[in-house]
């Protein structure tokens, strides 16, 4: 009998533990674990020269463009030109014949040819250039005054610069700048002129600068570049710096550790291609600094170090 109890409070306790087991809550640790970003990490430099660099665009133009006028009413008997062919100051570029002589000329040297009646004047190039427009072909009737043709003046030649009236001293100061056309050709540009007004919207100023050549096609742009500032201070890569929506307060996000990273608010400094100058903010070279993987992370954010 003392048998037969055992064994049923044995089994009671079995049963009891088991049950438990069954409704005991299940392990949770790993579920409830914090997803963690990856990132990639850099540190702040304090050697890093930071240049400010501007950069404009620059067109290439002709400041000043001449007409060739007709000196005389008539017709257009000869024409020497061809639209952008390159004449010279004083060129002949068209023959005119007067209608009077289109109508005695020939009848007058009948009957005698001493007298050589022809009424054929000649126009010449007023400057040096390219042929620019051309209005008229041979056997047109034209006024005289008329606008036969445009010939662009190539000692006005140059590259246009609007520089803001801000920059305009720094680019005095220069003399020449490097200009850099599509096909990465680099010319030296000597300023030449600078324009004596500001324009009432954008207040910039424009300057030539003159170029060595000028066999390039006009209104090609290029580009002008020249450092604004230069300084050194501790500096972090530009991909590592966060900001809001409307560009007035910037962070980065700073390792605490190898799994955390806290929001740290800076003030951003001299800016390049590749680095930004923090002026001030809780950094210090020893720092790790995110890089990649940053956009998007809250304070106090779990990561991960990426391995390179």
């Amino acid at each position: 009998m003392k048998k037969i109890i055992s064994l049923i409070i044995v089994s009671l306790i079995v049963f009891s533990c088991n049950k438990n087991e069954e409704n005991a809550p299940a392990d949770t640790s790993t579920t409830d674990a914090k997803p963690k970003t990856l990132v990639t990490v850099a540190y702040p430099s304090d050697t890093a020269q930071l240049n400010n660099t501007i950069t404009l665009n620059a067109t290439a133009a002709y400041l000043l463009k001449s007409d060739v006028k007709a000196n005389s009413t008539g017709y257009i008997t000869k024409m020497t030109i061809k639209l952008a062919d390159r004449v010279g100051k004083g060129s002949v570029l068209f023959g005119l014949q007067t209608k009077e002589a289109r109508a005695l000329g020939n009848t007058i040297n009948k009957l005698d040819k001493s007298f050589r009646f022809y009424g054929v004047t000649t126009v010449t190039s007023p400057a040096t250039g390219y042929v620019a427009m051309l209005n008229h072909q041979i056997g047109d009737y034209v006024q005289d005054g008329e606008v036969l043709a445009t010939i662009t003046d190539a000692s006005s030649f140059g590259f246009v610069v609007d520089v803001p009236y801000e920059y305009l001293q720094i680019i005095k100061s220069k003399g020449s700048l490097p200009i850099t056309l599509p096909d990465n050709t680099v010319l030296q540009g000597r300023i030449a002129k600078v324009m004596p007004s500001v324009d009432a919207t954008s207040q910039t100023v424009k300057v030539l600068l003159q170029v060595p050549t000028n066999n390039i096609p006009e209104n090609l742009i290029g580009t002008i570049s020249f450092s604004k500032t230069s300084a050194y201070g501790l500096s972090v890569p530009k991909m590592a710096v966060l900001s809001d929506e409307t560009q007035s307060s910037f962070w980065v996000m700073k390792l605490i550790n190898d799994a955390t990273a806290v929001k740290t608010d800076i003030t951003k400094g001299v800016e390049t291609d590749k680095y930004i100058q923090i002026k001030s903010g809780n950094l210090t070279t020893k720092d790790r600094v995110i890089v990649s993987g940053n956009f998007g992370l809250s304070d106090t954010a779990a990561v991960k170090i990426q391995k390179p």
